[in-house]
């Protein structure tokens, strides 16, 4: 009796708490998938690898046929579904290369280390409040304000509204996997229509009164005579107020949850403290705070024995490269936090889209998991977590944690 293929299903009950049981199938059955709602999605660490770093691949959605998802969404939102479509995240070389110029100074490894002073102390002043308490709540009042507190700075700007954005962040981020619900699709659009609108607001202010940080640098910018557009400049802001905190806040939430889970590996790092660098990336590879990424086909490609036709959207699900046994062994699954080859993860992506705030990323997770493992070696779960609800920057909604030092 033949086998049956595993069917691919992110909407099913149960998949957002725990996708890598069905990714491990899909691995197994049908590593390069043609969904049912004509996108192809690819599993394997491998053929992951090989999109990522293929120049002759885009990321610009302009360049994929039109799917029915795609039909359906225009018919509700119109023109706004272009939005994002001018940050360099979606925009292929040399676009691609003039906009990431403009910010890469802003995180240069050197740069970068020079923050970690001011990381220390927010989350030292984050601690000694939850200390009080005794009780923190890790995503609301740890693992979402200290990115968004540092992007903020970084850019210059209020860390005021932190709510309201963090509610249209959460909102718009869903724009970046499969969207079939026209209620979300619509608050999707508003929430840009909110972000968009405070983000101008911020330019406009700091068009009149110049400060010493990115968004008034990017006002200023010139690169070889050439400056930004009033749309590119507003969506670089958003994206950077976005994956400036989001996937961070996945990092940390996701890896304390881990090594909670696996006390083990909670001992060894009390132990070591050395080690955390090291945990941050296996913490990255065993739960990544972004499980997928795209490519856009500008040609016919072979992969896997599958054909992709050309203006194919491929979904890239880095969640399940980093669990794959013929890349990472057959404890591919466990958490490991002396796993040696564990920073071969493929979470930040990778080629030329390789995420500028990795550094970023990884300085906050190892300072804000290390300070609070090293100041409550006994904390515990307070009450079970709930999750977001998303596909892709999959992570925590809440996760009550009881502080005993």
């Amino acid at each position: 009796m033949a086998e049956t293929e595993a069917v691919y299903n992110p909407f099913e009950p149960g998949f957002v708490e725990n996708p890598y049981t069905p990714y491990a199938a899909m691995r197994e059955s049908d590593p390069v998938h043609h969904s049912q709602l004509d996108f192809w999605v690819l599993f394997r660490y491998s053929d992951i690898l090989r999109f990522l770093r293929d120049p002759s691949l885009s990321v610009e959605d302009r360049n994929a046929h039109m799917t029915p998802m795609d039909e359906m969404i225009r018919s509700l939102i119109g023109d706004r579904a272009e939005r994002g479509t001018r940050s360099m995240l979606s925009r292929d070389p040399p676009d691609h290369t003039r906009l990431r110029k403009l910010v890469t100074k802003a995180f240069t490894p050197r740069v970068i280390q020079d923050l970690r002073p001011r990381v220390q102390a927010l989350v030292t002043e984050m601690l000694d409040a939850a200390e009080r308490r005794g009780e923190i709540d890790v995503i609301t009042e740890f693992a979402f304000p200290l990115p968004f507190a540092v992007i903020s700075e970084m850019l210059g700007v209020p860390t005021s509204d932190g709510d309201r954005l963090r509610e249209w962040s959460g909102r718009i981020v869903r724009s970046l996997e499969p969207l079939v619900d026209p209620d979300t699709i619509l608050a999707i659009a508003e929430a840009g229509d909110n972000m968009n609108a405070h983000v101008s607001e911020l330019i406009a202010r700091q068009r009149k009164e110049p400060g010493d940080g990115l968004l008034s640098a990017l006002i200023a910018a010139e690169e070889q005579g050439d400056v930004l557009s009033d749309e590119e400049l507003v969506e670089q802001v958003v994206l950077l107020y976005i994956a400036g905190h989001e996937t961070t806040v996945n990092l940390i939430g996701n890896g304390v949850l881990a090594l909670l889970r696996n006390r083990t590996e909670l001992e060894r790092l009390k132990r070591d403290p050395a080690l955390v660098p090291a945990a941050i990336e296996e913490l990255l590879r065993y739960d990544s705070p972004v499980q997928m990424t795209r490519r856009v086909t500008l040609a016919e490609i072979e992969i896997g024995g599958k054909t992709i036709e050309k203006g194919a959207f491929c979904a890239l699900v880095l969640g399940s490269a980093n669990r794959d046994a013929d890349r990472f062994g057959e404890d591919s699954e466990r958490l490991d936090v002396t796993r040696e080859d564990a920073h071969q993860h493929l979470s930040f992506g990778g080629g030329v889209h390789y995420c500028l705030g990795a550094a970023l990323a990884r300085l906050e997770g190892e300072v804000a998991i290390g300070s609070l493992i090293e100041r409550f070696p006994a904390l515990d779960v307070a009450s079970e977590p709930t999750w977001n609800g998303r596909l892709n920057l999959r992570g925590l909604e809440r996760f009550p944690v009881a502080l005993v030092s």
